[in-house]
C-alpha cells in the first residue's frame, strides 16, 4: 500500500452542484456544492446497463473533502469502497458522497430554518441530478443512505422521512437515543460557558478570531450550537439552546423540539416506511464516548417493535470507541449493495 495514492478500477468523478434550495440560507453558505460520484469497474464497458446507488453523508464538522484524507496505514473510503468492488465482493453500485457542511459544521440533513434546507436539498436536487446523470436504477429498492455519527443520523431519519427515495439505510454510530449522547454534554457546556458570561455567541466569536480548536470548550460548544441550529431554531433562525446557558436548568420545550428528532423515537411514527426498507445496517462500538452504541440497540430494538423483519437488519457492536472506525465502512457498503442489486 503506497502512503499517499492508490489507482482505483472505478473512478472517481469530481461534480459542482449549483442548489436553488440553499441558495440565501440562512448562514450564508455557498448554495455551489461539490458532490462526488463513484463509478464502479466496468460502468463504461456496459453502456446499457444501470446501477444502483448508495448515497454517503458526513459525520458532524464533515464535507466532500475529508473522502481524500488518508491515515497513516489505512486507504480512504473510496479507495476501499472501490477494493469491495473490484474483488467482486459486491455487485457494482454508483456511490455518491454528498456535502452538507454548513458554517456551524453540520445540517444533520434536516431542514430548519437555522441551517437551510438540507433534507430537501438531498432528496429534490441531489438525487434527481444523479439520476439524470449517471445510469443508475431509479427506486427505492435500489437506492441506499450510509455515514457515520451525525451522517448515521441523517441515513437513520431520511429513509424514514423518504421512503420513496431510499430503501436501505448504513448507520454507523449514529446520533440516537438523545437523553444519553447529547443530554450528557449540557453540564459541561453550562461550565464552558462561565468564560463567556453564558453567552455562546461570545465564545463564537471568539472562536472565529482564532484558530479553531485551540480551546478545550471549542468542539463541545460547537456541537451543541451546530445541534441547536438544527433542533430548535426558531422561525427566524435563532436557535434556542435547550438549557439555561447560567444555571444548566432544562428548558422542558425546547428539549421536547430535540427529542422529537431522536431516531429512537421517531420509529414508530414511520413504521411503515421502516417496513418498507429492504436492508439496514446498524453498528457502533462498546466504547463510544457518546454511548452511540446504547443508541443503536435502542434503535434495532424500535425497529423490532416496529414490526421490522429482524433478516432485513444487519446489528452489530463491536470494541471500539467513536473515532478511527472507518474500516466498517466498505463492510456496510457490501453488505448493502447486496441487498439493493437487482
Amino acid at each position: 500500500m503506497l502512503p499517499w495514492s492508490a489507482e482505483l478500477a472505478g473512478r472517481l468523478e469530481d461534480h459542482v452542484v449549483s442548489s436553488e434550495l440553499l441558495r440565501g440560507n440562512p448562514l450564508k453558505d455557498p448554495h455551489e456544492r461539490p458532490v462526488l460520484v463513484y463509478v464502479p469497474p466496468g460502468y463504461d464497458d456496459e453502456p446499457d446497463r444501470r446501477y444502483p446507488s448508495v448515497y454517503v453523508i458526513t459525520g458532524f464538522t464533515g464535507h466532500v473533502g475529508i473522502w481524500r484524507n488518508r491515515m497513516p496505514y489505512r486507504q480512504p473510503f473510496p479507495e476501499t469502497a472501490d477494493a469491495v468492488f473490484a474483488s467482486g465482493e459486491a455487485p457494482p453500485a454508483i456511490v455518491v458522497f454528498v456535502d452538507a457542511w454548513t458554517a456551524h459544521g453540520g445540517s444533520q440533513f434536516v431542514d430548519s430554518p437555522g441551517t437551510g434546507r438540507y433534507h430537501s436539498y438531498i432528496c429534490d436536487e441531489i438525487v434527481p441530478w444523479v439520476d439524470a446523470r449517471y445510469r443508475t436504477l431509479d427506486a427505492p429498492e435500489h437506492r441506499a443512505i450510509s455515514g457515520k455519527s451525525s451522517g448515521g443520523y441523517g441515513a437513520m431519519i431520511t429513509p424514514m422521512l423518504r421512503p420513496d427515495l431510499f430503501g436501505a439505510l448504513a448507520t454507523h454510530a449514529g446520533d440516537a437515543l438523545f437523553e444519553y449522547c447529547y443530554l450528557t454534554e449540557f453540564p459541561k457546556c453550562v461550565r464552558h460557558l462561565r468564560k463567556y458570561g453564558g453567552d455562546i455567541w461570545r465564545w463564537w466569536s471568539d472562536f472565529n478570531s482564532r484558530t479553531s480548536f485551540t480551546k478545550p470548550e471549542d468542539m463541545e460548544l460547537l456541537n451543541i450550537l451546530g445541534m441547536a441550529l438544527c433542533y430548535s431554531a426558531r422561525e427566524d433562525g435563532t436557535p434556542e439552546l435547550p438549557f439555561d446557558p447560567v444555571t444548566g436548568v432544562l428548558r422542558q420545550d425546547v428539549w421536547e423540539r430535540w427529542l422529537a428528532w431522536d431516531p429512537v423515537r421517531m420509529v414508530p411514527g414511520h413504521a411503515e416506511a421502516m417496513r418498507s426498507q429492504r436492508a439496514i445496517w446498524i453498528d457502533g462500538g462498546t466504547r463510544d464516548e457518546w454511548y452511540l452504541d446504547i443508541g443503536a440497540q435502542a434503535f434495532h430494538q424500535a425497529l423490532l417493535d416496529a414490526g421490522v423483519k429482524e433478516d432485513v437488519i444487519g446489528f452489530e457492536l463491536f470494541d471500539a470507541g467513536h473515532g478511527g472506525i472507518d474500516y466498517r465502512y466498505p463492510l456496510a457498503l457490501a453488505w448493502l449493495c447486496r441487498r439493493i442489486a437487482p
